[in-house]
């Protein structure tokens, strides 16, 4: 939610596959075949004091949680605790929607900065009180209603340090507006692919991933388990202390209950960062977040996007193509971002990429449990501090091994399997704040 790593690039996300209304089929060149998605009944949204309750329809989730549950540092509240804010509140506590005070933008509304009140949350002049974000969603589209009315019923009742705090709403005669904590840092995608950007250490790069892994589970451990559907770079967004925190709760569903292993629900996401099971057949298991999660590690690891049609043939998938470089010690180091600069430690970064990879497995009963890969990542980011005491700190870095004596990557120079692909610096999404609905 932070200007940073700002500019007015266009995005190049990977492409979601969202309906703009119910009924649609949508095909995309990127894959074989099309996507088709199923009517399904708009729920209709009623408010009694802060509370809301969903009618029958699509996304209702009002005896879903757990209720009052406590998981893992987190709370699921009965009820949605949000202020409500009128259209006049919000229209003057981002400078009457000004075009200077946008955040960033996307598919279905914009993100404008804002400021209020710390204690009353009414509005203050600019620069006074405190900062936040105001997503106003775009009134015409009805798919734009559910994950506004998703977003309130979701993280509108979860409350974990990883996950980012909807602080209020809007819903007045068309207007849907939500306002968020303000996340200066941006999002993980800016820092990791933005144009004049400052790389990311190794070291943030794994408190980033142990961060957004500890919200993941979170939603994975309640009695009625949460499906987030929409993991990626983008969602993960970045305090002042690069602490991880996942927003854009618009796609999340409940998970299976009973004897179930999954649901069964119309494909909705981001290419590229969907597990294959759930494109394919429509099946949403719980595990299909960690595939999703897999996704957004390799990113990590590699400095690379998850989907880059320029790459070359055969390298469209960053999954896909990557995996044989996960699973050799030997091309791990070829695969390894080159802004590291062989900064890292190759002992973590190896078990940070088997752990990648056993993410990525194709069946979800193969893939670890949320709570696995954060004991995982906890027991890597370990390795480091045990390594120290054992060498007097040493700082377990890989740089000699794979740099020449002028400082250069020349492990990387050689033998990258980037060659012909790299397209860093061809502008993150614009929504540095992570709020804005995403390029449709």
């Amino acid at each position: 939610m932070g200007n940073i790593c700002g500019g007015s690039e266009k995005a190049h996300a990977a492409e979601d596959f969202r309906p703009s209304s119910p009924g649609t089929t949508m095909t995309s060149s990127k894959t074989s075949g099309s996507i088709t998605t199923s009517q399904s009944t708009t729920g209709k949204l009623s408010s009694v004091g802060s509370s809301f309750v969903a009618s029958a329809g699509s996304r209702s989730t009002g005896s879903g949680f757990d209720e009052g549950g406590k998981y893992l540092d987190g709370q699921i509240l009965e009820a949605p605790n949000l202020r409500t804010f009128t259209f006049m509140e919000l229209k003057a506590a981002t400078k009457n929607f000004r075009p200077d005070s946008v955040l960033g933008e996307g598919g279905f509304g914009r993100v404008y900065k804002g400021w209020v009140d710390e204690k009353t949350m009414a509005p203050t002049k600019n620069g006074t009180g405190m900062v936040v974000a105001v997503k106003k969603l775009n009134s015409e589209s009805m798919q734009g209603y559910e994950e506004w009315q998703s977003e309130i019923h979701f993280l509108g009742r979860l409350s974990h340090p990883n996950l980012v705090k909807l602080l209020g709403y809007c819903f007045e005669d068309k207007e849907l507006l939500l306002v968020y904590e303000f996340m200066a840092k941006g999002s993980l995608e800016n820092h990791l692919f933005r144009r004049g950007c400052a790389p990311l250490s190794w070291e943030l790069r794994l408190k980033i991933a142990i961060g957004a892994a500890r919200g993941l589970a979170f939603l994975h451990a309640s009695e009625k388990q949460v499906i987030y559907r929409d993991f990626k770079a983008s969602n993960i967004l970045l305090d002042a202390n690069y602490n991880a925190k996942l927003s854009d709760f618009g796609l999340a569903k409940l998970g299976p209950t009973g004897s179930n292993s999954h649901i069964t629900t119309r494909v909705m996401g981001t290419y590229g960062y969907a597990a294959p099971e759930y494109v394919a057949t429509g099946h949403l298991y719980v595990k299909s977040d960690v595939y999703g999660f897999g996704v957004v590690m390799l990113e990590m690891l590699s400095g690379q996007r998850a989907l880059d049609p320029n790459r070359p043939n055969g390298q469209l998938s960053l999954a896909d193509w990557a995996k044989p470089y996960l699973a050799d010690r030997r091309k791990l180091a070829r695969l390894m971002d080159p802004r590291f600069e062989g900064q890292y430690n190759s002992k973590q970064a190896f078990q940070a990429a088997q752990l990648t990879l056993n993410c990525l497995a194709g069946e979800p009963r193969s893939r670890p449990s949320m709570k696995e890969v954060v004991e995982t990542l906890e027991q890597i980011e370990s390795m480091k501090s045990r390594a120290r005491e054992a060498r007097g700190g040493g700082s377990g870095s890989s740089r000699d091994r794979h740099h020449g004596r002028n400082g250069t990557a020349a492990g990387h120079q050689r033998s990258s399997p980037r060659a012909g692909g790299e397209s860093r610096g061809r502008g993150g999404s614009r929504a540095a704040n992570g709020h804005a609905a995403k390029a449709r």
